[in-house]
Protein backbone atom coordinates (compact mmCIF):
# COMPACT_ATOMS: atom_id res chain seq x y z
CA UNK A 1 0.00 0.00 0.00
CA UNK A 2 2.92 2.48 0.27
CA UNK A 3 1.78 4.06 -3.26
CA UNK A 4 -1.93 3.91 -3.12
CA UNK A 5 -3.94 5.13 -0.20
CA UNK A 6 -7.43 3.22 0.62
CA UNK A 7 -10.28 4.88 0.51
CA UNK A 8 -12.74 5.27 3.52
CA UNK A 9 -14.50 1.65 2.70
CA UNK A 10 -11.17 -0.08 1.67
CA UNK A 11 -9.75 0.72 4.54
CA UNK A 12 -12.94 -0.87 6.73
CA UNK A 13 -12.77 -4.08 4.69
CA UNK A 14 -8.94 -4.78 4.60
CA UNK A 15 -8.78 -3.78 8.30
CA UNK A 16 -11.74 -5.73 8.79
CA UNK A 17 -9.98 -8.87 7.09
CA UNK A 18 -6.39 -8.36 9.38
CA UNK A 19 -8.42 -8.68 12.40
CA UNK A 20 -10.17 -11.69 11.90
CA UNK A 21 -7.02 -13.39 10.85
CA UNK A 22 -5.01 -12.20 14.16
CA UNK A 23 -7.69 -13.12 16.12
CA UNK A 24 -7.56 -15.94 14.44
CA UNK A 25 -3.35 -15.97 15.54
CA UNK A 26 -2.90 -16.45 11.81
CA UNK A 27 -0.70 -13.19 11.24
CA UNK A 28 1.33 -12.13 14.25
CA UNK A 29 1.52 -9.11 16.04
CA UNK A 30 4.59 -7.40 14.48
CA UNK A 31 3.07 -8.27 11.02
CA UNK A 32 -0.62 -6.39 12.08
CA UNK A 33 1.03 -3.64 13.09
CA UNK A 34 3.42 -2.77 9.95
CA UNK A 35 0.12 -3.30 8.02
CA UNK A 36 -1.59 -0.73 10.73
CA UNK A 37 1.18 1.69 10.51
CA UNK A 38 0.59 1.91 6.76
CA UNK A 39 -2.90 2.03 6.78
CA UNK A 40 -3.19 4.51 9.76
CA UNK A 41 -0.73 6.86 7.40
CA UNK A 42 -3.59 8.52 5.44
CA UNK A 43 -6.89 10.51 7.12
CA UNK A 44 -9.00 8.04 5.25
CA UNK A 45 -7.09 4.56 5.95
CA UNK A 46 -6.97 5.95 9.75
CA UNK A 47 -10.67 6.49 9.46
CA UNK A 48 -11.69 3.23 8.35
CA UNK A 49 -8.93 1.36 10.73
CA UNK A 50 -10.56 2.96 13.98
CA UNK A 51 -14.23 2.62 13.00
CA UNK A 52 -13.66 -1.53 12.58
CA UNK A 53 -11.61 -1.60 15.81
CA UNK A 54 -13.43 0.59 18.22
CA UNK A 55 -16.48 -0.41 17.69
CA UNK A 56 -16.11 -4.06 16.09
CA UNK A 57 -15.84 -7.37 18.24
CA UNK A 58 -11.91 -7.71 17.71
CA UNK A 59 -9.86 -7.83 20.92
CA UNK A 60 -7.38 -5.74 19.61
CA UNK A 61 -8.18 -2.54 21.23
CA UNK A 62 -8.70 -4.84 24.58
CA UNK A 63 -5.41 -6.31 24.72
CA UNK A 64 -3.30 -3.88 22.24
CA UNK A 65 0.31 -5.63 21.68
CA UNK A 66 2.89 -3.38 22.44
CA UNK A 67 3.52 -3.30 19.02
CA UNK A 68 0.76 -1.88 17.58
CA UNK A 69 0.55 0.78 20.26
CA UNK A 70 3.89 1.75 19.36
CA UNK A 71 2.97 2.28 15.29
CA UNK A 72 -0.15 3.77 16.35
CA UNK A 73 1.52 6.53 18.83
CA UNK A 74 4.14 7.18 15.99
CA UNK A 75 1.40 7.83 13.65
CA UNK A 76 1.42 11.30 15.14
CA UNK A 77 -1.71 13.61 14.93
CA UNK A 78 -4.08 12.65 12.93
CA UNK A 79 -4.68 9.49 14.87
CA UNK A 80 -4.76 11.58 18.01
CA UNK A 81 -7.01 14.17 16.24
CA UNK A 82 -8.98 10.92 15.15
CA UNK A 83 -8.98 9.03 18.73
CA UNK A 84 -10.27 12.22 20.22
CA UNK A 85 -12.82 12.84 17.82
CA UNK A 86 -14.41 9.04 18.59
CA UNK A 87 -14.03 9.26 22.49
CA UNK A 88 -15.92 12.58 22.01
CA UNK A 89 -18.59 11.56 19.65
CA UNK A 90 -19.35 7.63 21.07
CA UNK A 91 -19.60 9.44 24.89
CA UNK A 92 -22.25 11.63 22.91
CA UNK A 93 -24.22 8.56 21.52
CA UNK A 94 -23.96 6.53 24.79
CA UNK A 95 -26.11 9.63 26.61
CA UNK A 96 -27.86 9.87 23.07
CA UNK A 97 -28.97 5.97 23.86
CA UNK A 98 -29.25 5.92 27.47
CA UNK A 99 -32.14 8.57 27.13
CA UNK A 100 -34.22 6.59 24.80
CA UNK A 101 -33.56 3.72 26.78
CA UNK A 102 -31.64 1.46 23.99
CA UNK A 103 -29.50 -0.84 26.39
CA UNK A 104 -27.86 -2.74 23.81
CA UNK A 105 -26.54 0.83 22.21
CA UNK A 106 -25.56 2.53 25.03
CA UNK A 107 -22.94 -0.55 25.62
CA UNK A 108 -21.71 -0.54 22.42
CA UNK A 109 -21.27 3.26 22.65
CA UNK A 110 -19.85 3.13 26.34
CA UNK A 111 -17.04 -0.03 25.10
CA UNK A 112 -15.83 2.51 22.02
CA UNK A 113 -15.44 5.58 25.09
CA UNK A 114 -13.67 3.15 27.08
CA UNK A 115 -11.31 1.74 23.98
CA UNK A 116 -11.01 5.45 23.23
CA UNK A 117 -9.80 6.42 26.83
CA UNK A 118 -7.36 3.80 27.00
CA UNK A 119 -5.76 4.86 23.39
CA UNK A 120 -5.61 8.37 24.06
CA UNK A 121 -3.36 6.75 26.99
CA UNK A 122 -0.74 5.28 25.26
CA UNK A 123 -0.61 7.87 22.46
CA UNK A 124 2.07 10.58 22.56
CA UNK A 125 0.89 12.10 25.54
CA UNK A 126 2.10 16.34 24.18
CA UNK A 127 -0.09 15.32 21.10
CA UNK A 128 -2.87 14.05 23.53
CA UNK A 129 -2.90 16.96 25.98
CA UNK A 130 -2.91 19.49 23.34
CA UNK A 131 -5.82 17.81 21.50
CA UNK A 132 -7.79 17.64 24.61
CA UNK A 133 -7.36 20.81 25.94
CA UNK A 134 -8.87 22.15 22.44
CA UNK A 135 -11.71 19.79 23.00
CA UNK A 136 -12.13 20.64 26.52
CA UNK A 137 -12.18 24.67 25.15
CA UNK A 138 -15.54 23.62 23.16
CA UNK A 139 -17.45 21.72 25.27
CA UNK A 140 -16.72 24.40 28.25
CA UNK A 141 -16.10 27.54 26.74
CA UNK A 142 -17.67 27.33 23.64
CA UNK A 143 -14.92 28.54 22.12
CA UNK A 144 -11.72 27.23 19.59
CA UNK A 145 -11.69 24.84 16.83
CA UNK A 146 -13.78 22.03 18.19
CA UNK A 147 -17.34 24.32 18.19
CA UNK A 148 -17.86 23.59 14.86
CA UNK A 149 -17.58 19.81 15.45
CA UNK A 150 -20.40 20.08 18.26
CA UNK A 151 -22.62 22.11 16.58
CA UNK A 152 -22.59 19.83 14.03
CA UNK A 153 -23.21 17.06 15.46
CA UNK A 154 -26.03 18.66 17.55
CA UNK A 155 -24.46 18.11 21.35
CA UNK A 156 -26.73 19.24 23.64
CA UNK A 157 -24.98 21.05 27.50
CA UNK A 158 -25.67 17.67 28.87
CA UNK A 159 -23.85 15.97 26.53
CA UNK A 160 -20.70 18.26 26.37
CA UNK A 161 -20.70 18.01 30.10
CA UNK A 162 -20.51 13.92 29.41
CA UNK A 163 -17.57 14.51 26.64
CA UNK A 164 -15.93 16.66 29.33
CA UNK A 165 -15.92 14.28 31.47
CA UNK A 166 -15.01 11.58 29.20
CA UNK A 167 -11.51 13.77 28.72
CA UNK A 168 -10.86 14.24 32.78
CA UNK A 169 -11.32 10.61 33.07
CA UNK A 170 -8.25 10.29 30.74
CA UNK A 171 -6.27 11.84 32.95
CA UNK A 172 -7.34 10.13 36.35
CA UNK A 173 -5.76 6.99 35.77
Amino acid sequence: MPNQQPTFQQAMEITATWLQQWDNEEISDEVLADRIGEMVASRDGARGFFVVTLAGDSALMDRMPDVVAGQLRSAGGDVVDLSVRNLAMSTAMALHHKRSGDDNQQAGSERVTLRCTELLRLLEPILVKERLEQLLEATIDNAGADVSFLERWGYDDEQKRAISSSVYAIAAA
